[in-house]
């Protein structure tokens, strides 16, 4: 057989089929749109709503991938028959195929959406609570940002397989291409061409925009903004300024520790600790693994609830158990004043270090954006990381990550900072530069509480050390208490096994 090569190169002006083709790429564009936007709210309904809306949601998810898209067609475009009142909308092919493409999609791109809230760590969730930013500044500032990057591939896939699917409204007559297609080949009987034609349009309304999506997918993927991590270099705490004697002046209580009880299942993990740490001290939490260290430094921000017990900040009310878990009122306000350092970091890797330390203080309009900026990078040079402003946390090594994560919690001008295992993470050669770090603030009199196994460093920072066990406080010492202790107390023996396994 004969193509008729003639009359397939004429239908590439064919005004109907661009016309049909210009009715499939708004069609589907629209249903994307509204898809995705749609999709996201019954995700987010799924993973964050009360136990009625997960099941709707859930419901909604199942119902619409269950259901063939051309008998959701066929039953939209002939709903007026039962309610009337429809007609004016419905009895429209294009609204009619848009409304049921769009129940249909919505279900499927809700499944994508999840899959990418899913993949942001919850680490993410955690450093924006601590830098007191609420449920919709995180998800707008932080979690969509980065579940888009990872959804967007499988977005766009979906956008591809929409316009493939625009095919189906042509059984409500909508002229989009493949009714075209049909229409002419049943009056001049050449099907083939036709039908190759057809293709070639579908083809160039994916490749247009897929080459889009394309474009965003890249732009989004701040990973191919850089090559492999820097080295530990330049803009090192020792390039930067001198370290000051310490000004030891202790203050009134900041954070107090009243009762504080938490178990998971059976296993109590604190049992009823007291502890108060006042303005310009150091305090250093150790203990063997599982002693309840990290637990009890996740409290005083409310990362982690209580079961019983007080936590008191600035001599006011914070954080209680009286029956049921409650926090301040304005906690989210006060809790800029409590700085937080992972153990694993949780910077927001789509954006700069400057990004990082200046969203905070940006969220909370602590200044104008010049403001902002200079006291971000006033920040930086003090724990080495100016040079490094600009760049994003992929390409940094793990101690300048540390160190980005200190200046973003000393860039909310903190009342007191918690350290959470800071160099657990870090590689052994990396430690010293964050340590370095930790002991200028202390040397400025920054209140602290440091969770830490770095034995040496705690007993020469430190103005108490508290020595945790099963959940319970069994010693809290000042330095000078340490330093008499006799060498088979509990607490003296288990640095001196520490330090000997260093």
């Amino acid at each position: 057989m004969n193509l008729d090569l003639t009359y397939l190169a004429s239908l590439a002006t064919n005004r109907d089929f661009w016309n049909a083709s210009a009715l499939v790429a708004w069609l589907s564009a629209l249903t994307w749109t509204l898809g995705t936007g749609l999709g996201f709210l019954v995700a987010m309904a799924r993973l964050n709503g009360p136990v009625w809306l997960r099941q709707v949601s859930r419901t909604y998810v199942w119902f619409f991938r269950s259901l063939p898209l051309m008998v959701l067609l066929i039953f939209v475009y002939n709903l007026p028959q039962a309610l009337p009142s429809l007609r004016p909308l419905l009895s429209n092919p294009f609204w009619a195929g848009l409304i049921a493409l769009v129940a249909s999609e919505t279900a499927y791109l809700a499944e994508i959406h999840r899959g990418g809230l899913l993949a942001v760590d919850i680490g993410q969730h955690e450093a924006a609570r601590a830098l007191g930013i609420r449920a919709f500044g995180k998800y707008w500032h932080i979690v969509i940002p980065q579940s888009t990057r990872v959804a967007l591939p499988s977005l766009g896939n979906e956008f591809i397989t929409i316009v493939k699917l625009t095919s189906l409204v042509s059984v409500i007559s909508l002229a989009e291409v493949l009714l075209v297609g049909q229409r002419l080949y049943t009056r001049n009987f050449m099907v083939i061409e036709t039908l190759l034609a057809v293709s070639c349009y579908y083809v160039f309304i994916v490749t247009v925009f897929s080459s889009v999506l394309g474009q965003i997918e890249r732009r989004l993927d701040v990973t191919r903004r850089g090559g492999a991590e820097t080295a530990a270099t330049a803009g090192d705490p020792g390039k930067g300024p001198p370290r000051a004697e310490r000004d030891r002046v202790i203050g009134e209580p900041v954070i107090e520790l009243r009762a504080v009880s938490k178990s998971f299942g059976t296993k109590a993990v604190l049992k009823g600790i007291a502890l108060t740490v006042r303005s310009g001290e150091v305090v250093s939490i150790i203990g063997p693994s599982g002693s309840g260290k990290t637990t009890l430094i996740r409290t005083i921000n409310s990362l982690q609830d209580i079961d019983a017990g007080e936590i008191r900040f600035k001599g006011a009310p914070w954080i209680s158990h009286q029956g049921r878990y409650t926090v301040s009122p304005n906690f989210s306000e006060e809790v800029t004043g409590v700085g937080m350092v992972f153990q694993s970091f949780n910077l927001f890797p789509h954006l700069t270090v400057l990004g990082n330390v200046t969203l905070g203080p940006r969220y909370h309009g602590l200044g104008t954006d010049a403001q902002t900026k200079e006291t971000a990078l006033r920040n930086l040079e003090k724990v080495g990381m100016a040079a490094h402003a600009m760049k994003y946390p992929h390409q940094l090594s793990g101690g300048q990550k540390q160190r980005v994560a200190i200046a973003r919690a000393l860039a909310m001008q903190p009342k007191v900072m918690l350290f959470d295992e800071p160099t657990s993470a870090l590689d052994p050669e990396l430690v010293g530069e964050v340590l370095q770090s930790i002991e200028l603030l202390a040397s400025e009199g920054m209140t602290m509480i440091i969770v830490t196994h770095e034995m040496r460093f705690a007993t020469r920072i430190s103005d108490r050390i508290v020595m945790m066990q099963d959940g319970e406080v069994i010693a809290d010492v000042s330095r000078q208490e340490l330093e008499a202790a006799p060498g088979s107390s509990r607490i003296r023996a288990f640095i001196a096994k520490a330090e000997g396994g260093d």
